[in-house]
């Protein structure tokens, strides 16, 4: 039986049935969800690639925004009219204290992704990264990692097998570091923590280079360098 002319039509219907008209989209979707966030800290979804031919070194850091102001720069975009010429745009300043290293994480490839193995902590830390371990420091006993402090009194072979561990089975080194907030001038008294990947070299190295930054303080500039390009991870 022959179909009746006109009961079909190839036109396509628009995909967004609640308006008449099409329209481009309102806002970026880099920042969607527009939601209060869980935490106000950013965090490293994804670190750099690991490069073993490449010296051992850190992979990320973590500062404070101080304000912002705007600068006269000349632009280099060939084929445009704004090349060769100066521009003024906005620009975000950001204080980065240098960063202190108490800790050492390794971590073992799974199918179900990273697994922590063991961690290694510091001999000493300071108040601002024991106060992260309270709720409430001024009527808790301030007891934090004193018992830890006895695996390194002697030749340390509990802190020596915990990084041959390290070495022989993980993938992935991490080093644990917190900032120095009183550093910034804030009203807050306690550090904030976080794991930066160590990238370059083999896994023993990893696990030397971060077990010789313990208890030391990292600039910004051993991290990145001027003129870099970087990408931030902010709330």
């Amino acid at each position: 039986r022959p179909l009746r002319p006109g009961l079909f039509s190839t036109r396509r219907r628009p995909a967004m049935s609640h308006r008449k008209f099409e329209a481009p989209r309102h806002g970026s979707l880099g920042f969607a969800p527009r939601k209060r966030a869980r935490q106000q800290r950013g965090k490293v979804k994804t670190f750099p690639k690991d490069n073993p031919s490449q010296p051992c070194h850190l992979t990320a850091f973590m500062g404070y925004k101080a304000g912002m102001t705007h600068i006269l720069r000349e632009l280099e975009r060939p084929g445009q009219k704004l090349n060769k010429k100066e521009w003024v745009e906005p620009v975000t300043i950001i204080e980065c204290p240098p960063m202190v290293v108490v800790g050492l994480v390794g971590y073992v490839e799974t199918p179900r992704g990273l697994r922590a193995l063991t961690t290694v902590w510091a001999e000493h830390l300071s108040d601002e990264v024991r106060r992260r371990f309270y709720k409430n420091w001024y009527k808790s006993k301030k007891r934090a990692f004193t018992k830890y402090v006895a695996k390194y009194k002697g030749e340390k072979k509990e802190i020596m097998s915990e990084l041959a561990r390290i070495k022989k089975y993980c993938s992935v080194v991490r080093v644990i570091a917190h900032t120095q907030i009183r550093k910034v001038g804030l009203r807050q008294k306690k550090a904030h923590v976080m794991e930066i990947q160590i990238n370059g070299g083999d896994v023993a190295k990893k696990v030397d280079f971060g077990y010789g930054l313990f208890e030391k303080t990292v600039p910004v500039d051993t991290v990145f360098t001027t003129g870099e390009m970087v990408d931030i991870c902010g709330v």
